[in-house]
């Protein structure tokens, strides 16, 4: 009798570490997705657009002195621009030292906001109104659309858009302004 009890209560200990770790399992299955992910702007100056090296490099309105490696199709349509242009540099924080950047924009050099597709892939251009001096609330409609070709150039009137790839979707979270914008990298 005195086995069987043992045994009762070994049988018991393990079924309840199996039910915690399915509980366990089962928490991890619902928890929420990662946040979407802080859209950010760097401002300043253009200094150099080196083909050889397909780099870009900035000195910021902070001072600071910054590169980017680019694929030779961004660089191509940099290459017209040239030192002392302003430049907003649009990007998401990946990770604490990752940077993933959308687009360069060059502001004034175009009467309204023109985007260059030169992501090499057809993407989905989204824009949206501003509501309330904030850019990608779920309240901001309409939500115009458009196809974007390899090389391509929309030009977008509402304060606000996004590109996603094609057949994917975006919320128009960045702020639109009269220039020209180079499109890196779209994302959901």
């Amino acid at each position: 009798m005195r086995s069987f009890r043992s045994n009762a209560g070994w049988g018991m200990a393990v079924l309840l570490a199996l039910a915690a770790g399915t509980a366990s399992r089962a928490a991890e299955t619902q928890a929420p997705a990662d946040p979407p992910r802080a859209h950010k702007s760097v401002y300043g100056k253009l200094e150099t657009v080196d083909a050889k090296l397909n780099g870009v490099v900035i000195r910021s309105d902070a001072g600071e002195r910054l590169g980017w490696r680019f694929d030779r199709r961004v660089i191509a349509q940099l290459e017209e621009f040239k030192q002392g242009d302003p430049v907003i540099v649009i990007y998401r924080q990946m990770s604490p030292s990752d940077k993933a950047v959308t687009a360069i924009a060059f502001p004034g050099k175009a009467e309204t906001p023109i985007y260059v597709n030169a992501t090499g892939f057809r993407v989905v251009m989204r824009s949206a109104p501003m509501v309330d001096g904030a850019c990608g609330g779920p309240e901001a409609a309409p939500i115009n659309q458009s196809m974007l070709p390899v090389d391509g150039t929309a030009e977008i009137l509402d304060a606000c858009w996004c590109c996603a790839a094609s057949g994917d979707s975006c919320s128009p979270g960045n702020k639109s302004g009269n220039g020209r914008a180079i499109l890196i990298r779209c994302f959901k």
